[in-house]
């Protein structure tokens, strides 16, 4: 008896283990073509919850009309076996939805986004009713029903932790998405069969044992290809941050993340301006009291590394300023060393959040480039008044943060809820907008002083002397782009920073809009 109990609390520990890891296993997989914005999240949590809000319902009643382990595991058995086609059956639709929006196809993604959603209302369900199923084998009298009761939620509990670490900090970086899928469904499946057997022997499981032999090819058949038929893909790869790809076309390689809506990083091994947000931070000295000679750039922080465009253009432009790049995913910075010409002797790349890294570094800098932001995916805690004073007090007497910051054609309210923020903290403030894009970026100045008139005067002077060319034409573009100063909106701190409100906005502006943005 107490042998039965045991491994029916076993059962209960890998069945919340693989419910919590499809979870995360699931946002991955839509990750990967619809991005990770709080919108996906919350469609994917929410009907994660509809779904084992019906399992718990249709265990209890399972249970009542057939309290036998037999039941209990022949249902299991199925749970574990369909969480493995959850990948087999999501790929061509997901394949689908990443055409669709790379086209911005709105009813054929919205209609993919469904229906991969939908493929998980059998899987979970079906692992939504052990918890109920359990407690009615387990109770053998209402004395002990609190006791039961609070040990199967508690072991269901403990197996959810290690499923959610096990899977996005283990499986899903070392074997990707679908491996993690198959590797949860083969173990949940063994699981059941193996209580299925000790209820009802060899004969009994039987039936069942084609299902193992399904799921061993498709480890083996079903799983090869790429997750998206991306033009020019040379490389692809999970980590537990982002979904990565490198692209090539001609001599040109780009980075993109998740949804691929936007070039992270640029590369081509002999030219560095690719007219886009990355050289707008070698600019930033520049509204300092002319003359500003490049001499007195001593150090460099950049927060969002990504694979290195700007640092390899930073060393170009301030040759042997030592470069600290925060990137908090280890995975881009191996693929900058790799595909994107990284190996820079004055980089020094860090896989650290920003706030963190910088907060914590010992350094003042005379350029702070912060390139972290990319609409939907804006960290609130790099938006805050908290942020931006840490950021001040690593910057020299005359240093220059740089922000690229993404808008819509016609919603201004991130580049003035951001620029409103910086206000709190620097007197002296300035936007431009690149041409043919939906980034503007912003410059806060630590000296009060710092001025456009400065910023002209400095590039009437390096037009003059011996200034490379990137250099030059970076500033021609910023006084190009020159904007108006952010309207003062509202105010973003610790405590308070709705940002999903205003990047949610900007995204749907996005997609409905007629523009498609060129680079970034």
């Amino acid at each position: 008896m107490r042998s039965k109990q045991t491994y029916l609390f076993v059962t209960v520990f890998f069945s919340g283990m693989t419910t919590l890891a499809v979870e995360f296993a699931a946002s991955r997989l839509l990750g990967n073509v619809f991005g990770t914005s709080n919108i996906v999240w919350a469609c994917i949590i929410g009907l994660i919850l509809i779904y084992l809000t019906l399992g718990y319902w249709l265990g209890g009643k399972c249970a009542d009309r057939s309290p036998s382990e037999k039941t209990f595991y022949k249902i299991l058995v199925w749970a574990g076996f369909t969480v493995g086609l959850v990948p087999l059956l999501a790929r061509p639709v997901l394949r689908l939805s990443a055409d669709a929006f790379d086209q911005l196809q709105m009813p054929i993604l919205f209609g993919s986004f469904t229906a991969v959603l939908v493929l998980f209302i059998i899987p979970v369900t079906l692992l939504g009713t052990t918890s109920p199923f359990a407690l009615k084998l387990a109770l053998k009298d209402t004395q002990t029903a609190g006791g039961v009761a609070g040990t199967i939620s508690a072991i269901s509990t403990l197996g959810s932790f290690i499923g959610t670490f096990l899977s996005v900090l283990v499986l899903i970086p070392l074997v990707g998405t679908y491996w993690t899928f198959l590797i949860f469904s083969g173990i949940m499946l063994m699981i059941a069969l193996i209580g299925l057997w000790r209820q009802v022997g060899w004969r009994g499981i039987a039936p069942y044992s084609w299902m193992p032999i399904v799921i061993i090819l498709l480890s083996y058949f079903g799983m090869r290809g790429t997750d998206k038929v991306t033009e020019g893909l040379i490389y692809e790869t999970e980590s537990a941050y982002n979904y990565i790809q490198v692209l090539q076309s001609g001599e040109y390689r780009f980075l993109r993340l998740n949804e691929g809506q936007g070039m992270h990083s640029i590369y081509h091994p002999q030219k560095l301006n690719y007219y886009g947000p990355w050289s707008q931070v070698l600019v930033a000295p520049y509204f300092n009291t002319a003359p500003h000679p490049c001499s007195e750039v001593e150090r460099i922080a950049m927060v969002g590394l990504a694979a290195g465009t700007t640092a390899r253009q930073a060393a170009t432009v301030y040759p042997n300023v030592p470069i600290d790049g925060f990137e908090i995913d280890p995975e881009i910075i191996k693929i900058g060393y790799e595909y994107f010409g990284m190996r820079l002797p004055s980089l020094n790349a860090i896989a650290e959040d920003g706030r963190w890294g910088l907060a914590h570094s010992d350094y003042e800098y005379d350029i702070i480039s912060i390139d972290a932001y990319k609409p939907p995916y804006i960290p609130s805690h790099m938006t805050t008044v908290e942020f931006f004073n840490i950021v001040r007090q690593h910057l020299s007497k005359r240093g220059v943060m740089v922000i690229n910051v993404g808008r819509s054609p016609d919603d201004r309210d991130l580049v003035n809820a951001l620029g409103t923020t910086i206000g709190q903290v620097f007197h002296a403030v300035f936007v431009m907008d690149i041409p043919e894009s939906f980034n503007s970026v912003i410059f806060a100045a630590a000296a009060p002083e710092a001025s456009w008139q400065d910023f002209n005067q400095n590039l009437v002077t390096l037009m003059h002397g011996d200034t490379t060319s990137l250099l030059v034409e970076a500033m021609q573009l910023t006084i190009a782009g020159r904007a108006a100063k952010p309207e003062v909106t509202q105010v973003f701190s610790d405590d308070r920073a709705p940002i999903e409100w205003i990047t949610n906005r900007i995204v749907l502006d996005f997609i409905f809009s007629d523009e498609v943005e060129s680079l970034e």
